[in-house]
This record gives structure tokens, sequence and C-alpha cells, in this order.
């Protein structure tokens, strides 16, 4: 063989030029920046307009009484007198008692599920507790009137009767309540914290488990000292999230706790909160003024959830190691 023929089976093949390609490639990235920016700001754009839709047509209460709306007691509205306090205390005490109830149970179960269950149990489990966050709220609102309410109404004169003494246990037996509330919240929030919990624990290496677990450490010493903290930040992820889910309950929560407005730390007294009044009284607004009572609630709670988040957020960049500055 010829030395032009090796050369010419050597040459290589026509290139588009460096320059063209990295044109292209900048075109392209800009392209594609832009989309995502633009996808980004309509979010954001969607909740400011809600917020300033919100603020605008609650006017009324502003101008007229200000912040003290936010504390003030009285819910009036044959005399247009409002105050969201007593829907404020009613939302934030069912859902850090859904919580309390909640968290506990919905962590251990994400943690046997996880480290302790076989691969068989675990799987089913977790498949009934996805269907469980796929019920209706309505639903579990019957469930609550026609389960939940006897079976409270019976253990509610035990409560009074040995933890009477407490301000948590004082009151009537009426069954429909605080607690039935917190319960029935901490239903609709467990599977939330269950399988994201689960889902975190699982992706924890388990090279680190079994190191710990050869060091001599026993099943609960590997889940303290490696998985929980490992998942640490999406179990707090988890548990805010179904705090989100709680504060914005409407309607298994407004047939259950009652729809009294007054405040009182009894768990046993009824209660009010903040979406189920807007969801009973905002058809029976028969004036502006009630309406923008109305409205000025909802923008209350909107403020609250945003808040809690940023609050979420905030202690998540302060447990993750690294990120706290």
């Amino acid at each position: 063989m010829t030395s032009a023929a090796v050369e010419s089976n050597t040459q290589p093949a026509a290139r588009i030029p460096s320059s063209r390609i990295a044109v292209s490639e900048r075109t392209g990235d800009k392209v594609f920046r832009r989309v995502l920016a633009a996808f980004s700001a309509s979010v954001l754009l969607l909740a400011l307009g809600l917020a300033v839709s919100l603020f605008y047509n609650s006017r009324w209460v502003w101008g007229e009484f200000g912040p003290s709306f936010l504390w003030g007691s009285t819910w009036n509205p044959v005399e247009d007198e409002f105050g969201a306090w007593p829907f404020i205390f009613g939302t934030l005490y069912s859902s850090v008692l859904a919580l309390v109830i909640a968290v506990p149970l919905g962590v251990g179960s994400a943690v046997f599920l996880a480290e302790l269950a076989s691969r068989r149990i675990s799987g089913v489990c977790t498949f009934m507790i996805e269907l469980l966050a796929a019920v209706p709220s309505v639903v579990l609102g019957l469930m609550g009137i026609f389960i939940l309410i006897p079976t409270v109404r019976g253990v509610e004169p035990w409560l009074n009767e040995h933890l009477g003494f407490m301000p948590f246990f004082q009151g009537a037996p009426y069954g429909m309540g605080m607690l039935s509330a917190g319960l029935i919240l901490a239903i609709m929030i467990l599977p939330y914290i269950t399988s994201i919990s689960r889902d975190v624990l699982m992706s924890v290496p388990r090279p680190l488990k079994e190191a710990v677990l050869a060091l001599g450490a026993t099943r609960w010493e590997m889940v303290r000292t490696v998985s929980l903290p490992y998942a640490r930040q999406g179990i707090l992820g988890a548990i805010f999230l179904a705090l989100g889910r709680a504060l914005g309950e409407t309607m298994a929560v407004t047939m259950v706790i009652g729809n009294t407005v007054q405040t009182s730390w009894s768990l046993l007294d009824p209660g009010y909160t903040m979406a189920a009044v807007i969801a009973n009284e905002f058809a029976e607004a028969t004036s502006d003024e009630y309406i923008h009572a109305l409205i000025g609630i909802g923008f209350a709670l909107f403020g609250i959830t945003v808040v809690v988040n940023g609050l979420a957020r905030l202690l998540i960049l302060r447990t993750t190691p690294g990120r706290r500055g």
C-alpha cells in the first residue's frame, strides 16, 4: 500500500468547527435556562398573585381593625365585629396535637418497615399506608362522626375523672371537640410521615449500617446512631409537609371539631379552625364586611403556612452538616 493510500485511510472525517459547536451549546443552554426560569417565575407569580388577591379582597378588615384582627376574640357578624384569634388558636392547637400523636407513630412505623420487617411485610404495609393517604377527607370525616366520636365520647368521662386536675381534660364529654379533631388529623397525616420517612431510611447506605453492626452495636444502636441521623433532614421534611397538610385541612376537621367560637386548652371542649369557618360561613355571608372578614382569615392562613414553611426550611438548613452558616 502506498503512502498516499495510507494517508487517505488515516485522515479523519470532516468535523464541524468547534466554534459552531460552542455557539450551538451556548444557545441551547440559554434557551433551556430561560424556559426553566420562566416556569419557576410562574410559580412565584401565582403565589404572589394569590397573596395580593387575598389582601385586596380583605382590605376592609385591615383598614378597620388593623393587626388587632389577628388577636381579637370577638366574632359577631351581626354587629360587624370580627376577630380571628379563636380560629387561629384552633388551627394551631389541632395541628400540633395531630403532630404529637402522628410523629412517634409514623417515625416508629417507618423504622420498623425499613429496618426490621421482612421485604414482603414491608411491601404490603407500605401499600396499605399509601392507600390510606388516598382516602378523601370527607370519607375520614364520616368515619369520625360514626366511629371516632362515639369512641371518644366513651373515653372522655374516664379522662375527666382521672386527669381532670389538668386543664387539658376538663369539661363536658361531648365527643365532638379538639381531641377528635386532633385524632382525625393524625390519621390523615400519618401516611405522609410514615411513607416519606421509610423511603428516606431505605436510602441510608448499607455499608454504614453493616460497619456499625460489625463493631458490635445492637440493632437499636445502629438505628439511633446511623439511620436516624443520616435521614434526619428527610424526616423533618416529612413532618413539616404533614404539618402543612394539617393546617389546611377543612372537611374532616369541620365534621368533628364542634365549630364553636371559643379558645380553650381543654381537649374535651369544641373549637373552630380557620379553614372550617371559611367553609361553613362563606356561603352565608350577607354583607361585604362579612366576606372581607372571611377572606382576611384566608389571608392569615396563607401567611401562617408561609411562616411555617420558612421555619421548616430554616430548621432543615440548621440541622444539615456543613450548611449552618
